[in-house]
């Protein structure tokens, strides 16, 4: 059984670009993503300055971790994406990249898309951060 996971726009809120203002979670379990990075197994970054490949990156490695919990894309809540830029068209990018991958059903519910000034690593461009309503 899976827990029952709704999606709305209500109509007092603007159209968005996929992602829904509102998601709603009933009763279940749920997991909390560290934010994840584009860096390989062996903890090296990927892609330095090639926003693209990075955020590929990231989504081999959401996916790795929402598989480590039994869960796929379609089971995410609550998304926030972090790209160091201050460009908008950086961050289009980012979105339509991750939109447009196997992750991208994980983008459909409640989610945040911010330019930032800095992440962890030296080089990072993006960071995804994932919450998860676990099936059961």
């Amino acid at each position: 059984m899976t827990a029952k996971i709704t999606r709305f726009n209500p109509d007092q809120l603007h159209e968005t670009p996929g992602y829904h203002h509102i998601t709603v979670v009933e009763a279940g379990r749920t997991a909390y993503l560290a934010g994840q990075c584009p860096l390989d197994q062996r903890g090296s970054l990927v892609g330095p300055g090639a926003l693209e490949t990075q955020v590929d990156q990231v989504v081999a490695n959401a996916l790795a971790a929402l598989a480590a919990v039994n869960a796929q894309p379609q089971h995410v809540v609550r998304s926030v994406i972090y790209v160091r830029s201050d460009d908008r068209e950086d961050l289009g990018i980012a979105w339509s990249r991750l939109t447009a991958s196997v992750l991208g059903p994980a983008f459909t519910s409640a989610s945040t898309l911010l330019g930032v000034a800095q992440l962890g690593f030296a080089g990072q461009l993006v960071e995804v951060d994932l919450t998860v309503a676990l099936p059961h």
